[in-house]
């Protein structure tokens, strides 16, 4: 038996849990290989799928829970505070709200499988209001349905996998450095690529203190504003004269910006 088998047999659950609940808070460690080498130890009858799913679920509601008591006591000092240490913060946050618009609470079944959306969805849960009994119901059942999936993984496939861990070999070794550098490699592009972006955005921006100066001297400038509904619903607060319209209307809706004038966008 490898030496990381054999760690996992004497410290499996422990390391399940705290690889869970560092996940789920969003902090990069990877939880998913844990999930798997729990399900291929119960195959091989070193461990029990059924506690380590016990404890995977545990873990994740716990974090989930933070995230939402977070959300409904700080409001959108969190949102900002995910946007520090998501890799893509921009995408999750809209890709959240428009699955909360599209599936409501029943969104969080599916968040634990999407990066990013999971720590997004657990404190807008909270920020919108949603009772906690209902976050606890559907949050539960999200995390079951996600570590099930990848214990049930390393269940089924359990004798192929032990036997590529325990041999040592060079394939094991080989597929290991391959997943490492192709997650070093994503997560780099993805930095890099959002910098570029941030870059082109900031010789863009208009401070609100110069546009508040430039609509109070009477200029004709079409505010529109981009704001996802939700964010609407959790700050009712705009730009006075500011068009209302979201991203995913624009198409349909792009006739109601003025023509022939400055045009200033603003969102979240």
């Amino acid at each position: 038996m490898s030496g990381a088998l054999a760690f996992m047999v004497r410290h499996g659950y422990a390391v399940v849990f705290a690889a869970v609940l560092l996940d789920q808070l969003g902090i990069p460690v990877p939880a998913v290989p844990f999930l798997i080498a729990t399900g291929v130890l119960a195959r091989s009858g070193q461990a029990s799928a059924a506690a380590g799913l016990a404890i995977a679920v545990a873990a994740a509601f716990t974090a989930h829970s933070i995230w939402y008591q977070a959300g409904r006591r700080g409001g959108r000092t969190v949102l900002r505070l995910v946007c520090r240490i998501a890799i893509e913060p921009d995408a999750c946050v809209r890709r959240t709200e428009n699955a909360f618009a599209r599936y409501g609470i029943k969104a969080l079944l599916i968040a634990p499988f999407v990066p990013g959306l999971s720590i997004v969805a657990q404190p807008l849960s909270g920020m919108t209001g949603v009772p906690f009994h209902r976050f606890a119901f559907f949050g539960i059942s999200g995390a079951a349905l996600w570590s099930g999936t990848y214990v049930g993984l390393g269940y089924a496939f359990g004798h192929q996998l032990f036997a590529l861990i325990s041999d040592g070999g060079h394939t094991g070794v080989r597929l290991a450095a391959a997943v490492v550098l192709a997650i070093v490699a994503y997560v780099a592009w993805k930095i890099i690529q959002r910098q570029w972006l941030l870059r082109r955005l900031r010789m863009a921006r208009i401070p609100p203190e110069e546009l508040r100066q430039r609509l109070d001297s009477g200029e004709r400038i079409a505010v529109v504003d981009l704001r996802h509904p939700i964010d609407i619903q959790i700050d009712p607060r705009k730009i006075p004269g500011a068009l209302q319209i979201s991203p995913e209307e624009l198409e349909r809706r792009h006739v109601e910006i003025p023509r022939g004038q400055e045009i200033v966008l603003y969102c979240t």
